[in-house]
């Protein structure tokens, strides 16, 4: 079969043809069919520590996969052939960075990890859910404590920030978004923003209850500012390697956490709102050949919303 794999840092993938998986107790397989591009790829091609973090390479990228589950392995019950499937990418394979990832034609994955795609959702919103949509709900609702009657500012309309967005409209609370490009904001918008602002120092003394940062540079102390006393600041954005929070900052009581990744359940909640039709995040489908070419586009910030690779039966 094909696959993308990663072979040394600042390189292309290399498109090798390789065994297909096995399942063993506890696993299946996924014959892939859709698996979103994200920049975190792009970040584990570059940074010059990932070759040495991985337990081996050539690895195939890709931790943002839905599809149709075509074996089983021994042990394995609630799973059968022919279910549709997300795999959850920060449970216990890792997929993509310490285990195979869904740019192929197949991927081995534990049960542990699997969500239940409903019946008539787009499979390419099905691996939107799995990292975009968990990452993005996760530090908003689980990490941010997010409430109905809370206010809460948004930093960054990317691909995670367009979905917290509207997961927050939902949610019942007054969303207010941070984002510098203008083109961005008749979207921001449509998905039920109050207020938009070009960037989060306009903030500063609005006293919002939560602001997620989702877009990771400087902006962490714009969110701090931002926030009233007691208040919360969730970073998920790795825009930048490090940034600088003044330390008077935090004084009045305000809160600092970070978040990563997300859980099952999460995953599941938000096929909920995409099945009934609330969520429906903006998404662009490219073919398994354009992968490369995808992840260069996205480098190059030449992306709105989130590319996925369909392929597969």
């Amino acid at each position: 079969m094909k696959a993308w794999q990663f072979v040394e840092t600042n390189e292309p993938l290399v498109l090798n043809e390789v065994p297909e998986p096995v399942p063993g107790a506890g696993e299946v397989i996924i014959a892939v069919q859709a698996c979103g591009l994200c920049h975190s790829d792009v970040t584990y091609m570059t940074h010059p520590g990932t070759k040495a973090a991985m337990p081996y390479t050539p690895m195939t990228l890709g931790h943002e996969t839905a599809g149709v589950i075509s074996a089983v392995g021994p042990g394995v019950t609630g799973w059968q052939v022919g279910d549709r499937v997300g795999v959850c990418p920060s449970g216990k394979g890792f997929p993509g960075f310490f285990t195979p990832g869904g740019f192929a034609d197949k991927q081995l994955v534990h049960v542990e990890d699997l969500a239940r795609v409903p019946d008539g959702l787009d499979i390419s919103l099905g691996a939107v859910a799995t990292d975009a949509g968990m990452t993005s709900y996760h530090a908003l609702v689980v990490r941010g404590g997010l409430t109905a009657d809370m206010s809460v500012g948004v930093i960054g309309m990317g691909g995670l920030g367009q979905i917290a967005t509207r997961v927050a409209v939902l949610k019942g609370a007054d969303v207010h978004v941070a984002e510098p490009k203008r083109d961005l904001w008749p979207l921001a918008e449509s998905l039920g923003a109050a207020g938009l602002v070009a960037d989060a120092a306009d903030w500063k003394g609005r006293d919002f209850d939560l602001v997620v940062d989702y877009a990771g540079f400087d902006t962490a102390a714009r969110a701090i500012d931002a926030v009233r006393p007691g208040g919360t600041v969730v970073t998920v954005g790795i825009g930048a390697p490090e940034f600088t929070i003044p330390s008077q900052a935090l004084l009045w009581n305000k809160n600092l956490i970070g978040s990563i990744g997300g859980t099952v359940a999460d995953i599941e909640d938000l096929y909920a709102m995409m099945t009934a039709g609330d969520l429906a995040p903006a998404y662009e489908e490219i073919g398994f050949d354009e992968v490369q070419r995808g992840l260069e586009r996205l480098e190059a910030a030449q992306v709105t919303g989130r590319l996925v690779a369909r392929f597969g039966s």
